[in-house]
Order: C-alpha cells, then sequence, then structure tokens
C-alpha cells in the first residue's frame, strides 16, 4: 500500500501539477473521516502518511490515568511499556493503527485522490475558461439532457441549455457546434461551462470572428438586437473614412453575411448604418420600410414615425417584428402613425373650377362658362383677343350671352 500511494502520488505531483502536501492532507482527511470508527473510539485522532514512505499510522491524544480508563484516557501501566517517564496527568500521542487497516485506507486514499483530481481539474477549468468569457468556443456534442445539449470542449464539459438553442436546430452526438460562453460554474457537479446560442452577443461574436475591420477596430458594433431563429439587426459604424461600415460587414457578393445567417439556421441579418441623429437612426433601423418624418420627444423618449399606407405594413414586418427589433436597438418607443395623404386634384376638379371661376369673373351662366373653358379661354384677358364674331361662332354657345360678355370686357377696359 506505501509503496503504490507513493507511486501515485509522485505521477500526479508530476503529471498534474498537484503538489504533494496537497494531496496528502486530502489522503489524511479523508483516512480519518472514512475509518474513525474502526481506528479508536477516542475523540481526539490523527491520521498521518510519511511523505518519504508513504506510510500510514493513525495517533488518538489521551490522557493517563490510574485506572477505569475512558475513550479518551490511557491506563498507566500500559503508557510505561512505552515510556517509563510516563506519569498520571499527561497527554501522550498514542498510536491506534488497526491491524487491517491496509483495506480501508487503500479505499480511502483513492477516494480522496480522486476528489483532489476532480477539483483540480475544476480549478484548471476556471482558470482557463474564465478569460474566455464573452467569446466563441467550439466543442462536440457528446449527450442530451433535460432537454439541453451536453457538448465536449476538450479540456471540459459544457451545457447548452434548451433555453439558449435556436429555435428549430436540432443536434447529434458528434456534431462539431459553436456556442457563446455564458459562465464558469465549477460548483456544481455537473458540467462546468454554460454557453448559449440565443445571446445576442453571440452574432456579435460571429461578426467580430467573420469581418476583419470588426477585429481591426475600424468597423464598431454600436447595437445589436435580435429574435433568435429569426431576424437581427446590427448597427455599425466605421471609424475610417475610406470604410464603408455595411459593405464590410456584407463582404464581397454577400458572403460574410450568407457565413453568419448560415451558422444562425437561416436567421435574417439587418446590418444598419449607425448614426448620431437618432431620427436618422430610426430610419435606417427600420428599412426596408420607407419613412415620410420622424418627429423626437426627448423628454418621453419616443419617436412618432409617420409613414404612407403603402409602407406600413413593411415598417411593422411579420408579427411587428421589424419595429419591435428596431425598438430595442435604440433604446426608444415607436409610434407609427400612418400619414394618409389628401387625395390629388382630378382633371374634372381642376375644369369645374376654371368654370366657375370664369363665370363669376364674366357675371355669366356656367353654362357659357363651360363652353368657353372647352374651347380654351379661361380668363376674360384671354377673350379680349378674339373677335365677337369669332366668339358667337362656337357650337352650343348663346349669342346675347356672348354680346354680353364681350361688352362687359371692353367696358372694363
Amino acid at each position: 500500500m506505501a509503496n503504490e500511494l507513493l507511486t501515485i502520488l509522485e505521477y500526479i505531483e508530476q503529471e498534474r501539477g498537484i503538489s504533494r502536501d496537497v494531496m496528502v492532507d486530502a489522503v489524511e482527511n479523508a483516512l480519518l473521516s472514512a475509518s474513525r470508527k474502526s481506528i479508536h473510539p477516542a475523540t481526539d485522532l490523527k491520521v498521518k502518511v510519511d511523505h518519504d514512505t508513504g506510510d500510514i499510522r493513525a495517533w488518538a491524544n489521551l490522557e493517563i490515568v490510574e485506572s477505569d480508563a475512558n475513550n479518551d484516557q490511557l491506563l498507566l501501566a500500559r503508557a510505561l511499556e512505552k515510556d517509563p517517564a510516563a506519569k498520571v496527568g499527561d497527554q501522550v500521542d498514542w498510536e491506534v493503527t488497526p491491524r487491517n487497516f491496509g483495506r480501508i485506507a487503500a479505499q480511502a486514499a483513492k477516494q480522496a485522490i480522486m476528489q483532489q483530481l476532480r477539483k483540480a481539474e475544476k480549478d484548471i477549468v476556471k482558470e482557463e475558461f474564465s478569460v474566455q468569457i464573452g467569446h466563441i468556443i467550439n466543442g462536440t456534442v457528446r449527450r442530451f439532457e433535460n432537454g439541453g445539449v451536453v457538448i465536449d470542449f476538450q479540456k471540459a464539459e459544457g451545457i447548452l441549455p434548451s433555453r439558449e438553442k435556436i429555435h428549430g436546430e436540432h443536434y447529434m452526438a458528434g456534431d462539431r457546434i459553436m456556442a457563446l460562453l455564458l459562465k464558469v460554474d465549477i460548483s456544481s457537479g455537473g458540467p462546468s461551462l454554460v454557453v448559449s446560442r440565443t445571446h445576442p452577443n453571440f452574432v456579435k461574436a460571429l461578426f467580430e470572428r467573420e469581418v476583419s475591420e470588426i477585429h481591426d477596430g475600424a468597423v464598431e458594433i454600436m447595437g445589436i438586437s435580435r429574435e433568435p431563429g429569426g431576424r437581427s439587426k446590427i448597427a455599425v459604424r466605421s471609424n475610417d473614412s475610406r470604410i464603408d461600415p455595411v459593405g464590410a460587414c456584407v463582404g464581397m457578393r454577400g458572403m460574410r453575411v450568407k457565413n453568419i445567417t448560415a451558422e444562425l439556421n437561416g436567421e435574417r441579418i439587418d446590418i444598419i448604418p449607425y448614426d448620431e441623429n437618432i431620427a436618422k437612426y430610426a430610419a435606417n433601423a427600420l428599412q426596408p420600410a420607407k419613412v415620410l418624418r420622424i418627429e423626437v420627444n426627448e423628454a418621453k423618449h419616443i419617436l412618432d414615425v409617420y409613414v404612407a399606407p403603402d409602407q406600413s405594413r413593411l415598417v411593422y414586418g411579420k408579427k411587428a417584428q421589424n419595429v419591435k427589433l428596431s425598438s430595442r436597438l435604440l433604446g426608444w418607443s415607436f409610434n407609427i402613425i400612418v400619414d394618409t395623404p389628401e387625395p390629388e386634384e382630378t382633371m374634372a376638379d381642376k375644369m369645374n373650377k376654371a368654370v366657375e371661376n370664369l363665370a363669376e369673373a364674366l357675371d355669366t351662366d356656367k353654362e357659357t362658362a363651360g363652353i368657353l373653358v372647352s374651347n380654351g379661354f379661361l380668363s376674360a384677358d384671354g377673350l379680349k383677343a378674339v373677335s365677337l364674331d369669332s366668339l358667337v361662332e362656337l357650337p352650343g354657345v348663346d349669342v346675347a350671352a356672348i354680346e354680353k360678355i364681350v361688352k362687359k370686357i371692353n367696358t372694363a377696359d
């Protein structure tokens, strides 16, 4: 047992980097806990492992008495067998290693070592993965538990809870999977890593990975709103006047955004140019709908958005998705107002108006005025250059009415 324990401790110290002192302390505590009943009924017990030889021995702290010793006491006669100087009232560490201690010790040592290994591994996981929170990590699907997906990330297991899965996605054991690391939890007995594919920052991380201009800082992501599996809006701006932020994110022939959409199970992505002007920013966010105008209520953080009737369906989108995502992106409330324009004046309306104006100006009936308007005479000035003979020849005209009109015009001169 001693040689085997030493070999194990040396291996763990060299291969896993766990201090031998830490392992020995763990083994001693485990031995004491597991074998207290079989060692001695004393209250104060110690189990010691020799760091050099691996020998395991147990000790009880006992008080020396003359007679009638209890569990925490030792008869003077027995104490004198080992120490001639012993006397009543002394406290001594008395070895109480049981004869069959080997089997019990081996099992307890094994459990203690395994427990320390698990703890050390979790500490390593925490140290390595804590710096990756908020970043994408890659793994392999291993199994399924309570609707979640257990993923092997090589040095640790992670869980993709059902609420963090994109709707409609299905996985099989062995599938490669990318996800955003949300937190590292080494306190539970299950997987230490919690990941997500529905978090808005998963989209952000995908763009940072796919678009070099974002990674380099030339293009900056200013906001993201998302309905996982359905649609996302991402606002970007350029810190370099030579770079079009939207074009950089879309990529040559749309390849960059297509790669991200494919990873998101076909989720639609709207890439929006950010603008400091909130009204312009809102108009960009609501695309492909075209807005007529936007009125800003700074105090209440409300935007009154006016759209034409033919744009109302576009501005809302399916299940009001477009306006909801735009509102989340800006952090403002949207009040959509369908602005119905005044109906355009028809030709008939214009003709009737011209007839009324001319009849009033010439003090004549509408029928006569109508004949004149239909022949191109829209005002009194237009009639001055025409002779009476030409006017009376107009089809359907009342000669007396025309003579009266000509007289009125001439008198006015």
